[in-house]
């Protein structure tokens, strides 16, 4: 503070040079006395601010003290625990340790010893109680040791020498049970058996099964009643194997013999300590057994083998039994039932079906033969009151009607399918299809409907005016189909008209087998006699001639029926329109097919004409000749195999096709080459001659030749390179003028016939390089 005062009075001196020093010393007497001040005021502060401090230092430096004190003894007990308590513990936990796995052994060894114990306790009571033939309870200690042996093999790391002996005993004691229930079983039910394993008439008239269930008195007192051996069977898990075995004889040489012979009649006798079922052969009224005799039959035998048999209760928990009580005749219908109901079905009810709809009412009986059948095997117990699979069959009669009606339907049009298709009928516009004869359609409810046009009595509709339809204008032309598709238009027919008497489910069902019959026709013929429509001509004609004829009928089927079907089907559902553009596909792929083979083979043997160049050469000449030849050979025998078989239109069309082919493949040739001399030109026409002299007689479309003339005679509409080849001849016997005459600039039948390019190539191919080749040339343009 001094300094800063006498800085500041030296500050003060300077700042004021002119001051007198009167003045300057009244003025360093205040400010020293104002520095004296603030000295004393710092002075005072200072103290003020020690006093408070002095005594947190000295809390701070006891606690600083305390907590030196604490760490000292802290590093001291830690010494002394890692030195002596730690040595101690780690002793104490080892000891501890070493105890407790002792102590988990022997508890194992000693739950080990009473399993062992119990185990040869169990063993023991099995041998007294099977020496006593107290089946049940040594079944039982059976099942205990086993128990006893499988907790001790149960156990992980625990492994003793001992275990695989006792299992091996076990085994013992459980096949020598086992022997002693077998040989049980085998005196209460003995089956005497033909040599033969087939259940043929004659084994099962040979077979019986002998029951000794009903012990007699000396047996009632020393022998086991039959439920001790069942029950001892069933505690050792082995009562359905013997029960199933026990259940597939009694279904081949009892049951399914009766349902599949009707002339089996079950016997029974009975003695005072066996009964015994056999069967005797009589000459059955029918070849097959009506649903009530067969049922009647089934419940005799039943009925027996419940009195003296099924009848046995059992102990057998299950998850749907409350009480864990069964009786034997409910185990074997679990076993036996549903091949049995499956049989019966299968072998009975399906022949019992009516094969006609108007004997559909007499089933009634069936039903309720099948009715009283199921109850009474509900009440022997041998069926569960929920089981009815044999009754929805039966009442479900109508669909089962309908399936078999069409399975029938499906099978004949199958059969129809695979059969030759070379056997034809002849198709004209006159022949008429057998058909049923069809119920008025304005009769019954659709009276009000509109009816069909009126047909006047040569066959004609009646139009406006006095304009008349011929009566062939609809009808498919002159040609021959398969006698198997015709038959089956028939067969479809009958089946559409069954179904406008059927109920309505069966009637929906008969409509789409008819459909089916149609889809089955375009996936099986095709496949099934591919390697003949691929082969033969002919037949691809024919099967060409079966698709349309099944097209043409497709286009008026379902109208035809319209108003006698269903409701559900009446109102335009019932048509199968939707079919006949795949089945004319169908049709003309196949013989689009064997066309392309026809053409393929034509172009085959014209390449054999050696491009119908240098015709000066002998050799090549021949050549040439031979291709043309066979050539018309294969176009005639074509004629002669599709004659009568095509419609007249459809012949000339193909016929045309070809002998185009092979025209258009001539004529291409020749305009190819490129040097043509005097003596080939005529070689080539003298060829050509061939063509158009012989060609036209391929056209054979009648077998009356008289007749084919007219066909042959319009060549030129189906060969639409006939003009075109004619033309050709004309160039190569005719000189410039006259070629240059029939292109008429442009206007000729050349013309028509040739592009420029094309005659200019044969101008120079025939005629030397001249003067007036090249004027000739100069016209062509």
């Amino acid at each position: 503070m001094a300094a800063r005062a006498g800085s500041l009075v030296a500050a003060v001196l300077a700042h004021s040079g002119r001051l007198d020093k009167e003045h300057l010393g009244t003025r360093v007497g205040r400010l020293s006395r104002r520095v004296e001040e603030l000295k004393g005021e710092v002075c005072n502060m200072i103290n003020k601010k020690y006093s408070e401090f002095l005594p947190s230092m000295q809390s701070a430096e006891e606690l600083v003290a305390q907590v030196d004190g604490l760490s000292s003894n802290i590093d001291l007990l830690r010494a002394s625990i890692e030195n002596e308590v730690q040595r101690d513990l780690n002793v104490a936990v080892a000891e501890f340790t070493e105890l407790k796995q002792q102590l988990e052994r022997d508890t194992l060894v000693l739950s080990v010893l009473k399993k062992l114990q119990e185990f040869d306790r169990a063993i023991k009571e099995h041998k007294t109680a099977l020496l006593e033939k107290k089946y049940i309870a040594a079944a039982q200690q059976l099942e205990k040791a086993r128990g006893s042996l499988r907790n001790l093999e149960s156990r992980k790391g625990f492994e003793l020498k001992i275990l695989r002996a006792l299992g091996t005993e076990l085994t013992v004691q459980t096949q020598n049970m086992l022997c002693h229930l077998g040989e049980e079983w085998q005196k209460l039910i003995v089956w005497q058996l033909p040599p033969s394993k087939e259940s043929s008439l004659e084994a099962v008239v040979h077979s019986e099964l002998h029951l000794h269930t009903m012990p007699s008195k000396e047996e009632e007192v020393a022998g086991p009643p039959v439920a001790s051996v069942l029950q001892a069977l069933a505690v050792l898990g082995e009562l359905h194997t013997r029960l199933k075995a026990f259940g597939q004889l009694l279904l081949k040489y009892i049951l399914k013999p009766v349902i599949s012979y009707p002339s089996l009649q079950p016997l029974t006798e009975e003695r005072p300590d066996v009964l015994i079922l056999r069967f005797k052969s009589e000459e059955p009224a029918l070849d097959q057994s009506s649903p009530m005799e067969v049922f009647d039959k089934i419940k005799l035998i039943f009925e027996v083998l419940h009195k003296y048999l099924l009848n046995v209760p059992l102990e057998q928990p299950g998850e749907d039994r409350k009480d864990g009580r069964v009786t034997l005749a409910e185990l074997l219908g679990e076993l036996i039932w549903e091949e049995l109901s499956n049989c019966l079905v299968q072998n009975c009810l399906v022949n019992s079906i009516p094969s006609n709809s108007s004997k559909l009412e007499q089933y009634t009986e069936v039903i309720k033969s099948t009715e009283e059948f199921e109850k009474a095997l509900k009440n022997m117990q041998f069926l569960k009151g929920d089981t009815t699979d044999l009754l929805k069959y039966a009442r479900n009669v109508n669909s089962h009607f309908a399936s078999k009606k069409c399975q029938d339907v499906i099978a004949a049009a199958r059969n129809l399918m695979t059969s030759e298709i070379h056997n034809t009928v002849k198709i004209t516009p006159e022949s008429c299809v057998t058909l049923p004869q069809l119920p008025d359609p304005a009769s019954g409810d659709h009276s009000k409907m509109q009816k069909p046009s009126n047909l006047l009595h040569n066959g004609t509709v009646n139009l406006e005016g006095e304009t008349r339809l011929s009566q062939y204008t609809f009808s498919l032309p002159t040609c021959r189909i398969s006698s198997s598709v015709e038959q089956l238009m028939e067969l479809v027919y009958q089946t559409l008209l069954e179904a406008t008497v059927s109920t309505d489910q069966c009637c929906v069902q008969l409509f789409y087998s008819v459909r089916r019959i149609f889809q089955l026709f375009y996936e099986v013929v095709p496949t099934y006699h591919k390697e003949s429509l691929q082969k033969f001509p002919q037949l691809a004609a024919i099967h060409h001639n079966n698709c349309m004829y099944l097209a043409h009928h497709l286009l008026t089927l379902g109208h035809q029926f319209r108003y006698r079907t269903t409701n559900i089907l009446s109102n335009g559902a019932a048509s199968f329109v939707d079919l006949v553009p795949a089945f004319r596909r169908l049709g003309m792929e196949c013989f689009k097919a064997q066309m392309r083979v026809q053409k393929g083979e034509i172009l085959e043997r014209l390449s054999s004409a050696r491009n119908f160049s240098n015709m000066d050469d002998e050799e090549n000449f021949r050549a040439a000749n031979k291709a043309i030849r066979q050539v018309l050979h294969q176009l005639k025998r074509l004629g002669q195999v599709w004659q009568d078989v095509f419609p007249v239109n459809v012949y000339c069309k193909a016929m045309g096709t070809l002998l185009n082919t092979a025209l258009a493949e001539i004529v291409t040739r020749i305009v190819a080459l490129e040097d043509i001399s005097a003596e080939d030109a005529d070689r080539l026409y003298s060829l050509c001659r061939i063509m158009v002299e012989e060609g036209p007689q391929v056209f054979t479309p009648l077998p009356e030749e008289e007749k084919n003339k007219k066909y042959q005679e319009e060549v030129p509409v189906y060969v639409e390179k006939w003009m075109t080849f004619k033309e050709l001849m004309i160039i190569l016997q005719a000189n410039l003028q006259e070629i240059v005459d029939q292109w008429a600039d442009g206007k000729g039948p050349l013309a028509a016939e040739f592009s420029a390019a094309e005659v200019k190539s044969l101008i120079r191919a025939l005629f030397q390089n001249t003067e007036r080749r090249a004027a000739a040339l100069a016209k062509i343009k």
